[in-house]
């Protein structure tokens, strides 16, 4: 007996098209680094190999980042869904101006870091994976940045957590495990929120996908535990970012690794989850954004005073950076809390100078350590006398951290002051400009004693040349000094990028062209 087989219209459940190829652009920056590890892997014994693979596919990466955001900049937010399952139930990468120029920045760090491992890190290092680590960590950053769904945010942040794992024990010193647990313990428990609040959202919503969210949520949002579910997601994306009262992790872990490891740690890591709060509740929960953003606006304040009071009561001149980074978050969080497209474009801007200069500061750290063969303000000095290039490369990253010109921390800080004050809250602009000063001391105090004040004991050290050291600072150096003098490029892409969260009209459209808004 024949049997008829009706045809099957799969229209409606699946992608029918093949995807066009100038769209798989916005995989490269996952890709790229996904199977340059998988090479590196495959010739772990090979170590002469690693630092050239890497450092060529973060090459390769950034020209990715670079051509994805020039193209989201000129057609808008661009998608692409996995496994011809159509979006909400196939997995979407959508990359907006935020995601992209957030992973562009986290690229060239990244980059630079490669860069300066030349000199860091030495055969033991390369046969022990760090050149993988740092591969697999740049893919689930850039996966985090490009995501378009909030589960497979949670993914990624896993990819990179566990890598950033290897980072840190990497040596297996005493200290470098300590640092590991705490560093391990909070970032777990982060997790478990934020899969906590992923699952209760599911629950309620039922679908991850942001685009999908964000057009839900509104009219859902009465009838769900929609404030408990924000407040989890707070929680959790506020400890990734380490914001007051849930940071002490950081300065116990982030002195630990090596240099340029720390330096990628300090440049961007944090700034996965701020971009987190941004998206979370910028774009899918901005209602609840509303409710919380008095108790955001404190805990910015907080992180910004009490990290920056950490960094003047240090003498090791990592731990002084991991306060100063705490203190940045802060910062940016003040633009999450005003909640307006104002308060977004100076988080964002100064999340670009965040990631660059904290990098450039760590890097600057490892040449003093190189230069006198010590961390510690107590035997630090003379760096002005024996390297006067050192003295001047120090003197425009404190600049830069502290807010003053010429370069690129003043014009993000003037954009949240501006920003606090039209938005009513004249207080939060005097807590930025207070964290500012503090920043000046305790960086000042850094300079007087590393750079301007007379060696005081001869080293006994051996000099490492800081030839790559002052390349890389260079590379960072340009873009730094170019925020400064010349704010309106990185300024425009900063409010594009939060227009974009505050209007998701183009977010939605496209993931689901058919929607009419």
């Amino acid at each position: 007996m024949a049997i008829e087989h009706s045809s099957v219209d799969l229209s409606d459940a699946m992608i029918l098209e093949p995807t066009a190829l100038a769209d798989w652009i916005i995989t490269a920056p996952v890709i790229i680094p996904l199977i340059a590890g998988a090479l590196l892997l495959m010739i772990r014994h090979e170590t002469r190999f690693h630092a050239g693979i890497a450092i060529g596919a973060l090459l390769l990466a950034l020209l990715g980042h670079i051509g994805l955001l020039a193209r989201v900049l000129e057609t808008g937010p661009l998608t692409m869904t996995m496994g011809r399952w159509l979006p909400p139930f196939g997995i979407s990468f959508t990359a907006d101006v935020l995601g992209a120029s957030m992973g562009l920045a986290a690229t060239l760090s990244a980059l630079v870091c490669a860069l300066y491992s030349l000199t860091d890190i030495g055969a033991r290092g390369r046969r022990y994976g760090f050149y993988g680590f740092l591969m697999l960590m740049m893919a689930g950053v850039n996966g985090a940045f490009i995501t378009g769904d909030i589960f497979n945010l949670y993914v990624w942040f896993e990819v990179f957590l566990i890598s950033s794992f290897g980072l840190l024990v990497l040596g297996s010193e005493r200290r470098q495990l300590d640092g590991a647990t705490k560093y391990a313990i909070l970032n777990l428990l982060g997790t478990t929120l934020f899969l906590t609040a992923t699952a209760l959202l599911y629950g309620a919503l039922g679908t991850l996908n942001m685009a999908d969210i964000a057009r839900v949520m509104p009219e859902v949002q009465d009838s769900i535990p929609a404030g408990t579910l924000a407040t989890l997601f707070f929680f959790a994306f506020a400890m990734k970012a380490a914001a007051f009262p849930v940071n002490f992790w950081l300065p116990a872990s982030y002195h630990t690794p090596r240099i340029a490891a720390a330096a990628l740690f300090g440049g961007v890591l944090t700034k996965i989850g701020v971009y987190a709060l941004l998206r979370t509740f910028g774009m899918l929960m901005p209602d609840q954004l509303t409710l919380l953003s008095t108790l955001i606006a404190w805990v910015a304040a907080a992180t910004m005073i009490i990290g920056v009071m950490g960094a003047l009561a240090q003498t090791d001149l990592r731990r002084i950076l991991g306060f100063v980074v705490i203190s940045g978050v802060g910062t940016m969080m003040a633009g999450l809390a005003l909640g307006s497209v104002e308060g977004f474009s100076g988080a964002i801007f100064y999340a670009f100078h965040s990631i660059l200069v904290m990098t450039a500061l760590y890097l600057l750290a490892g040449v003093m350590n190189g230069l006198a063969g010590t961390y510690s303000l107590r035997t630090l000095s003379g760096l002005y006398t024996s390297h006067p290039l050192v003295a001047a490369f120090a003197f425009l990253l404190f600049l830069a951290v502290s807010g003053l010109p010429p370069a690129s921390g003043l014009w993000p800080k003037v954009m949240l002051i501006r920003a606090s004050i039209d938005g009513g809250a004249p207080w939060l602009a005097f807590a930025i400009l207070l964290s500012s000063l503090l920043t000046m001391l305790a960086l000042g105090r850094v300079f007087l004693l590393a750079v301007w004040r007379p060696a005081v004991e001869p080293s006994t050290a051996m000099v490492v040349s800081p030839g790559i050291g002052y390349a890389a600072l260079l590379v960072l150096a340009v873009p730094i000094v170019w925020m400064g003098v010349y704010p309106e490029p990185f300024a425009n892409v900063a409010t594009k990028a939060a227009a974009g969260l505050t209007d998701t009209s183009a977010y939605i459209r496209s993931v689901f062209p058919e929607v009419v808004q």
